[in-house]
């Protein structure tokens, strides 16, 4: 399945298993697995796996992840995009859609957690026409919550995700 969209600054497309360096740093790092319960990934293989489960939810629903790449150098900077969740429940929901982005450290706090994201939700209302969207944070993820709220959720509560253990953030928006 091919995707590609742009914004300002970047290209978001489909994930390719030609993006596993990328997505290896991207996951390695413990920095970026702070607020995602602290548990980096150590081996390419597991990046391969990542890459291997997006693919397959693209064939399944029609959706998944993005690569973010940089458009004026072409570099991956790692993933954003709507997801259709059934791994979990989630705060009492056990099939949704979600809106989410990763970037590898070099690329925080430049806005593009929030760029990427308004073209997520924009493709979710204008293109699969969903009625909603969900998002999550970890409670202290600042940075994370301000996106989200930029982007256009709303955050609704607390709660506690048992299978993980994280006291986590719920947000929504819903297609005007």
């Amino acid at each position: 399945m091919k995707f590609h969209i742009e914004t300002e600054r970047l290209i978001l497309r489909e994930l390719r298993l030609t993006d596993l360096e990328g997505m290896f740093e991207l996951d390695s790092d413990p920095e970026v697995h702070r607020f995602l319960g602290n548990k980096p990934i150590k081996t390419k293989e597991e990046s391969q796996i990542i890459i291997e489960k997006v693919l397959g939810q693209y064939e399944e629903y029609g959706i998944g992840r993005w690569a973010i790449i940089e458009k004026n150098t072409g570099v991956f900077m790692g993933w954003s995009g709507i997801k259709f969740n059934t791994d979990y429940n989630m705060n009492g929901f056990e099939q949704y859609y979600d809106v989410g982005y990763r970037l590898i450290k070099r690329f925080w706090g430049k806005g593009y957690a929030t760029e990427s994201g308004k073209a997520a939700v924009d493709y979710a209302f204008n293109i699969l026409n969903l009625p909603e969207l969900f998002a999550t944070t970890e409670i202290g993820n600042q940075a994370s919550h301000n996106a989200l709220l930029k982007i256009g959720l709303r955050y609704i509560e607390d709660f506690y995700f048992e299978e993980q253990q994280l006291n986590l953030r719920w947000y929504k928006i819903d297609n005007r």
